[in-house]
């Protein structure tokens, strides 16, 4: 006859370490069931009583007692060596992974179940390996370097123009949003509601574009909207009118905007020279995102267009008045933080890790 176990010792903080493992959510079941089994070990339990509340056998129960003797709440689900143990690779191994991940002719998209298999490793090995290097084959993102001769002194005239805005003046950012679609969807859109997220269907009718000419002013953030079904010229002339209307005469006007053909027509041109108070600064070539304008239209498409459903134009332009006014009950001006240094300085290191890795392939 075996004889009974007697209670199993253990401090005050291993009791507590063990009753935390004990009420967790979230630890493997079998540190619960472990910690739970040495608990009741403590507290006088036969190993055969606490092997069929745990579903094991007393061997077992036996087992973790004598671990935890030798080593403490460390043994708590700890797998004899043998089985289970970690794969250790080397580190000729865990470059090649690297290396196959990031191919030189970046013909190649691989899971981590993929690469997981071609090596014979878990597919986890494989995630740390990569977030370990922040390799994130499944990611993409889009940039496009400005080819612009004047880019600096460009750069350099919008970014003053934000950091230290000019006395008695307006500056406004303008830029026209073109060929906004009015999109209906195929079916009714099924409102969200609590444990059911929004849901609309793939495909949509078409009924139509127009387009909105806004200007931002820098220093409240409230825009000035007017919509057009066309964007010429003689619609720019148009909104130009209206922002004239809006300054007061005392005030100068300065217009940050890109190079587009319709700014610089013999119309506009001379509109702007028969107005001595209008000061124009142009962002570069591929510089869009100098135009804080640019940023208050992601707000538009984001909070309105895409999430609407226009079923016609006149539909589409009534909701983009209403947000435009909605906007400007509460508007908020956004924060230019770097200056035309720090910006140059970051497209540098950007530029020279391009020219390294162009230069490696």
């Amino acid at each position: 006859m075996v004889a009974a176990a007697g209670a199993l010792e253990m401090t005050g903080g291993q009791r507590a370490e063990l009753e935390r493992f004990a009420r967790s959510h979230t630890a493997p079941v079998r540190e619960v069931r472990q910690a739970k089994a040495l608990l009741w070990a403590t507290d006088g339990v036969s190993n055969a009583e606490i092997a069929r509340r745990c579903a094991s056998t007393p061997k077992s129960v036996r087992r973790w007692r004598s671990r935890f003797a030798a080593e403490g709440t460390a043994a708590v689900g700890r797998i004899r060596a043998g089985r289970g143990r970690p794969v250790v690779l080397g580190d000729d191994v865990v470059e090649a992974i690297v290396h196959d991940t990031v191919p030189e002719d970046g013909s190649a998209c691989w899971s981590t179940s993929s690469m997981a298999a071609r090596y014979g490793i878990g597919k986890d090995t494989v995630a740390r390996i990569w977030q370990a290097r922040r390799i994130r084959p499944w990611k993409v993102e889009t940039f496009k370097l400005s080819t612009d001769p004047s880019f600096e002194s460009k750069l350099r005239d919008v970014v003053g123009l934000y950091v230290n805005p000019p006395a008695a003046a307006a500056v406004f950012c303008f830029d026209e949003k073109t060929q906004v679609q009015a999109l209906d969807r195929t079916q009714p859109v099924l409102p969200m509601r609590p444990g059911q997220l929004e849901r609309r269907t793939h495909d949509y009718r078409r009924h139509g574009t127009t387009s909105l000419f806004a200007a931002l002013e820098i220093a409240t953030g409230k825009v000035i909207g007017q919509i057009h079904r066309r964007h010429r010229s003689l619609e720019f002339r148009k909104f130009l009118d209206t922002i004239d209307a809006n300054v007061p005469d005392a005030l100068d006007v300065h217009l940050v905007m890109d190079n587009s053909s319709t700014h610089k027509s013999p119309m506009i041109r001379n509109w702007f020279a028969k107005r001595s108070r209008y000061h124009l600064h142009f962002t570069p070539t591929y510089g869009s995102w100098m135009n804080q304008v640019e940023r208050w239209f992601a707000l538009l498409t984001q909070r309105q267009i895409k999430r609407g459903t226009h079923r016609s134009v006149r539909e589409l332009e009534r909701a983009i008045k209403d947000f435009i006014h909605h906007h400007n009950r509460d508007p908020k001006p956004f924060q230019w933080v770097k200056t035309a240094d720090q910006i140059l300085a970051s497209i540098a290191r950007f530029a020279e890790r391009t020219a390294s890795d162009h230069g490696s392939t």
